[in-house]
């Protein structure tokens, strides 16, 4: 449906998917469609015309819609991980962001609102999860190709137990509001890494 909106139909219904993550991340999935309706300024029959199905429509469209924020916030370092530098410029920026959404963390409102609540919702986190291993492998791969860690290393394992990391780390910087145990994860993970690096010289 959205490839066949025009320009205008398009911005509309963008603006009701923001609005509806927005009233989720505030009141959980007991939010209601007026409560999104008055939060985007939109009327009933726009909200039914961009989503005929209701509510799950609605929560399945934020679901893909904050599982693609969780990537794009991490570009361009998450597609750039060739060398150590680059890994750590990128644990930089995951700390920071997280730290800056703090209770609006788009991974707070997939996995513990829309994705425990709405039917399809588990296949969005699913296929997240599944993108995020693959571009943390592509980077473990990458320091391998580039003579960083040996030919026989894991990459697979390392990826991982990296993404494990990071979903703790988050989890408990939601519940407590502070960021060490995600950094301890990514610290820990990216030393874990280099303890089976090449020797240089």
């Amino acid at each position: 449906m959205t490839a066949a909106l025009t320009a205008k139909g398009r911005a509309t219904r963008a603006r009701i998917v923001e609005s509806a993550a927005l009233v989720l991340r505030e009141s959980g999935v007991s939010a209601t469609l007026d409560d999104i309706r008055s939060r985007s300024g939109t009327s009933k029959s726009q909200l039914f015309h961009y989503f005929p199905e209701g509510k799950d429509q609605l929560l399945l469209a934020v679901a893909q819609y904050e599982a693609d924020r969780v990537l794009d916030d991490q570009q361009p370092y998450l597609g750039c991980l060739d060398t150590w530098e680059a890994w750590y410029r990128w644990r930089d920026v995951v700390v920071a962001r997280y730290e800056a959404q703090g209770d609006t963390c788009p991974l707070g409102t997939l996995f513990h609102q829309v994705g425990r609540s709405t039917p399809g919702a588990r296949a969005i986190v699913v296929e997240l999860l599944r993108t995020w291993q693959e571009h943390l492998a592509a980077g473990v791969r990458a320091v391998r190709d580039n003579g960083l860690l040996p030919a026989s290393y894991d990459v697979d394992t390392a990826a991982a137990a990296l993404l494990a990391g990071i979903q703790g780390g988050v989890s408990i910087m939601l519940a407590t509001g502070r960021p060490g145990h995600l950094e301890a994860a990514l610290d820990w993970g990216i030393a874990r890494m280099r303890e089976g690096a090449v020797p240089v010289g």
